[in-house]
């Protein structure tokens, strides 16, 4: 089994750190227990000139570096006007060698100036992107980026679509995936009998190298571009296992409100409240969990049949901090972090599958009870909403294990 982390963000593209280069990315996935990695930005002509100079081609669609494979892929931005609106779709391209993604770059490039940000904005439709992109090369793969966001996707509730059907037309028969982004699940995908037919896959969308992995997908296949979608089109259990997530809680789109007013409400308060803010009287930013309520015709905990599993995280940092009473960025819970990952193995593992009783040998008993309690999502959620993240708590008096 391994992971993979096919959207991120290099140092090029804007609110990005600027220390996100090959080695620390390198470094931090293997930290992380990623096997594959996105180069994310492969539009930006400086980044794509690293990647050329410094990844090595494994024969197998992906590139390696320092012991990490790589894959090239690039988030673009669709502007556009369609039916009466303004819409704004981000899309997530990966490409399987550098002579597409090099062509594509040269089709880009007349329509947007790469060179002012890793995540470029295109002034066409989404339809007209996927066309383009595939006038290269049928192995390209197109995937909608976080689909229910308010502002940037698909669905989203400020500039999105009611359908997949609606937002890439034709060009539809296309696209194969979905990602669900960190503030939602694959659950609240699955309450859309519409997207049955596109499989909900998992990313982190890091825009520093400490949040690689934050969300993932796990693989037993060969470690191949074509394999691994190849898994994901076909929903094959034995090939892709499950996807790795936030509690969508977490995210910093779940719940509805206004960053400003320090307001936020659930879908069915602000539907009382006719999605306006009682603070400042403008409109609410409608969360991710609002946009799902509005589009679903099934009910809550509805799974189809050949649906990819899915397990909730949280980051391993965060737990240690709730452990030691602590922030997350405090040197004793970094140095905590360190320790755990040089002898446990990596941030993934020590989630996902090491032996408790191992956990605590290592670490003590507060750090595998909040482990254990993050694995039977014992935890208590503080839903996050226009910008700002939630919080999960996996020490609350009010989750007590059973």
């Amino acid at each position: 089994m391994f992971f993979a982390d096919f959207h991120i963000h290099s140092k090029y593209s804007r609110a990005v750190s600027k220390n996100t280069d090959l080695k620390t990315l390198s470094e931090s996935a293997k930290i992380k227990g990623l096997s594959v990695l996105g180069t994310g930005d492969f539009t930006h002509p400086l980044w794509f000139q690293e990647l050329k100079e410094n990844l090595k081609p494994t024969e197998n669609g992906l590139f390696e570096f320092n012991g990490v494979n790589f894959m090239l892929t690039v988030e673009v931005s669709t502007v556009s006007f369609l039916n009466g609106k303004t819409r704004k779709v981000h899309h997530v391209i990966h490409a399987p060698s550098f002579e597409i993604a090099e062509q594509l770059n040269d089709i880009y490039s007349k329509i947007a100036d790469l060179k002012n940000d890793g995540r470029p904005t295109f002034n066409i439709t989404p339809a007209e992107l996927v066309e383009k992109t595939f006038q290269v090369s049928n192995e390209i793969v197109i995937i909608p980026a976080h689909v229910f966001t308010p502002w940037f996707s698909v669905f989203g509730s400020r500039n999105g679509f009611d359908s997949m059907e609606e937002c890439y037309e034709e060009q539809v028969k296309r696209i194969f995936a979905i990602e669900t982004g960190l503030s939602a699940d694959p659950a609240m995908c699955w309450r859309l009998s519409s997207l049955d037919k596109f499989t909900p896959v998992s990313n982190s969308d890091a825009h520093s190298a400490g949040k690689l992995g934050r969300e993932c997908n796990a693989f037993n296949c060969k470690i191949s571009f074509n394999e691994m979608f190849k898994a994901v089109k076909e929903r094959a259990k034995n090939k892709f296992l499950f996807t790795v997530e936030f509690f969508p809680e977490e995210g910093k789109y779940h719940f509805d409100g206004h960053r400003n007013c320090g307001f936020s409400c659930s879908p069915q308060e602000a539907l009382k409240l006719e999605n306006k803010c009682p603070v400042c009287g403008k409109p609410l930013v409608l969360g991710v969990e609002h946009r799902v309520e509005d589009l679903a015709d099934r009910p809550a905990g509805f799974t189809p049949k050949n649906a990819i599993p899915f397990k909730h995280v949280v980051p391993l940092i965060e737990v240690i901090a709730q452990s030691l009473g602590k922030n997350s960025n405090s040197i004793l819970v970094k140095k905590q972090f360190k320790k755990l990952t040089e002898s446990l193995g990596s941030e993934l593992d020590i989630l996902l599958n090491i032996d408790l009783k191992k956990i605590k040998e290592a670490s003590g008993d507060k750090l595998a009870e909040g482990i254990e309690r993050m694995r039977l999502e014992k935890v208590l959620k503080k839903p996050g909403f226009d910008g700002v993240f939630g919080e999960i708590n996996v020490f609350p008096i009010q989750a007590k294990l059973v």
